[in-house]
C-alpha cells in the first residue's frame, strides 16, 4: 500500500461495526490516522475507542453526555464536541474514507455531508440507501466519491461483480442465514419475544438489525440496497437461504459461472476490504477453515412466514417514496417491539399498513432534496405511530 497513511473518520464508533473497524485499524496502525470518532450516547466506550485509535476528535451526539466524555478524556489532547450538528461537521471534514456505521435513517445526513465533499464512504448501515438510494448514488457520481459497501452481502457482490462484463450478468444472489426463526412455525414466529428475536445464530449484531434479520426485513432492505448500489433491476436480484453464512453472496453470469465470496462470519473481513480497497490487508479477524466445513446448503425463502421480502420487490417497483415508507414504518415498529409495546407480528402489520394505506396518500414525485426525503420519512413515522396506538398496543 501507499506509504502515506489514510485518514479515517468513524461515524458510529461504539456499535458493532464501529468496534470491528477499530479492531482492524488497531492491527494496522501504520496504515491509518483516525481523524474523528462519533457515538450517540455511549460516552465511556467512545472515550476508550478515541484513546485506542489516537483520534483527534470525539463527538457525542447526546449533549447530556458531554461532561461524562470530558471526564473520561481529561488530560488528553482529544478535542471533545457534543450535539448532532457536529456529526455533520466531522463528516464534512476531508478524509480518505468515512465509515458510515450510524444505525438507521439518522445516518443519512452525515453520509450526505461526506459525499458532498467528494469523500469516499464505506456504508455499513443500509437504511439511508434504502430511503435515499437514487439521491445518494447521483450525488456520489457528481462529486466523484466512491461508495464502498461494508454490509457482508454487498461487499461480497462488490468483490465478484465484473463491471466490464455487466451485460453478461444473469443475476446477483444475496444469501441469508434465515435468522433465529428459520425453522419456526408462523404462530411461534408471530409471538416471539425480543430476547428470542435478537438471538442470531451466526452474527453478533445490534438489536435493531438482529430483529430485522429475524423478520427477514434485513434481507428485504438489502434487496433494495443492491438495486441502487449495483444498478440492477429487481428481477435480477435473488435471495437464497444459506444457514451456514459461509458464502456471503454470489453473482451469476450468462455462461453458467457463479462467482461467490466466502469467509468466516466476521465483519472484520468486509471492513478490512473497504479500508484497504483496492488492495488488501490483514483483517485480524476470524479466518475460514475449509477443512472444517461439513456442508453448504441453500433453499428458497418462505414468503408466507417471512413476508418482508415481497414488500422489498414491491417497493422497488413502486419507487423511492415506497422505499422511504417501508424503512420508516419498519424502524418505528422494531423500536416498539423491542420496548414490548407490540408483538413480533405487529412489525409486519405496520409495514403492510404503511405500504397499503400510508404510501398511496403521499406525494409520489421523486424527492429532490434531503429535506423532502426527511419530510416524507417523518410523515410515515407519525402515521405509523398513530396506527400502533389505535390498533396494536399490547394490553
Amino acid at each position: 500500500m501507499s506509504s502515506k497513511k489514510k485518514v479515517i473518520t468513524i461515524l458510529g464508533a461504539t456499535g458493532s461495526i464501529g468496534q470491528s473497524t477499530a479492531h482492524v485499524i488497531k492491527g494496522n496502525k501504520e496504515l491509518y490516522d483516525v481523524y474523528a470518532v462519533t457515538a450517540n450516547t455511549n460516552a465511556q466506550k467512545l472515550a476508550q475507542t478515541a484513546l485506542e485509535l489516537n483520534a483527534k476528535i470525539a463527538v457525542i451526539a447526546d449533549r447530556s453526555k458531554e461532561t461524562e466524555l470530558k471526564n473520561a478524556l481529561q488530560d488528553t489532547n482529544i478535542q471533545i464536541l457534543s450535539g448532532a450538528e457536529h456529526l455533520n461537521n466531522v463528516a464534512s471534514h476531508k478524509a480518505d474514507l468515512v465509515i458510515c456505521a450510524i444505525m438507521g435513517f439518522c445516518g443519512l445526513r452525515p453520509l450526505i455531508k461526506a459525499l458532498e465533499q467528494g469523500t469516499n464512504v464505506a456504508i455499513a448501515n443500509k437504511e439511508p440507501l434504502v430511503a435515499a438510494g437514487k439521491y445518494i448514488i447521483d450525488l456520489a457520481k457528481k462529486t466523484g466519491a466512491k461508495i464502498l459497501p461494508v454490509d457482508s452481502e454487498h461487499n461480497a457482490i462488490f468483490q465478484v461483480f465484473e463491471n466490464h462484463n455487466r451485460d453478461a450478468i444473469d443475476k446477483i444472489i444475496l444469501t441469508a442465514s434465515g435468522g433465529p426463526f428459520l425453522k419456526w412455525n408462523k404462530h411461534d414466529i408471530d409471538n416471539a419475544t425480543p430476547k428470542q428475536a435478537i438471538a442470531h445464530p451466526n452474527w453478533d449484531m445490534g438489536k435493531k438489525i438482529s430483529v430485522d434479520s429475524a423478520s427477514m426485513m434485513n434481507k428485504a432492505l438489502e434487496v433494495i440496497e443492491a438495486h441502487y448500489l449495483f444498478n440492477m433491476p429487481a428481477d435480477k436480484i435473488d435471495v437464497l437461504i444459506h444457514p451456514q453464512s459461509t458464502i456471503h453472496s454470489m453473482v451469476s453470469y450468462v455462461d453458467g459461472s457463479i462467482l461467490s465470496q466466502m469467509g468466516a462470519s466476521d465483519m472484520c473481513t468486509p471492513i478490512a476490504y473497504a479500508l484497504s480497497y483496492p488492495e488488501r490487508i490483514d483483517s485480524f479477524g476470524k479466518k475460514l477453515d475449509l477443512t472444517k466445513l461439513s456442508q453448504l446448503t441453500f433453499e428458497q425463502p418462505d414468503f408466507e412466514r417471512f413476508p418482508a421480502l415481497k414488500y422489498a420487490y414491491k417497493c422497488i417497483e413502486l419507487g423511492q417514496v415506497a422505499c422511504i415508507t417501508l424503512n420508516a414504518a419498519n424502524e418505528v415498529a422494531v423500536d416498539c417491539f423491542l420496548n414490548n409495546h407490540i408483538k413480533f407480528s405487529g412489525i409486519m402489520d405496520c409495514v403492510s399498513y404503511a405500504i397499503e394505506t400510508i404510501y398511496p396518500d403521499l406525494p409520489n414525485e421523486l424527492p429532490k432534496t434531503v429535506e423532502e426525503i426527511e419530510n416524507l420519512d417523518n410523515i410515515v413515522r407519525h402515521k405509523t405511530i398513530e396506527y400502533i396506538n389505535a390498533s396494536l398496543l399490547k394490553e
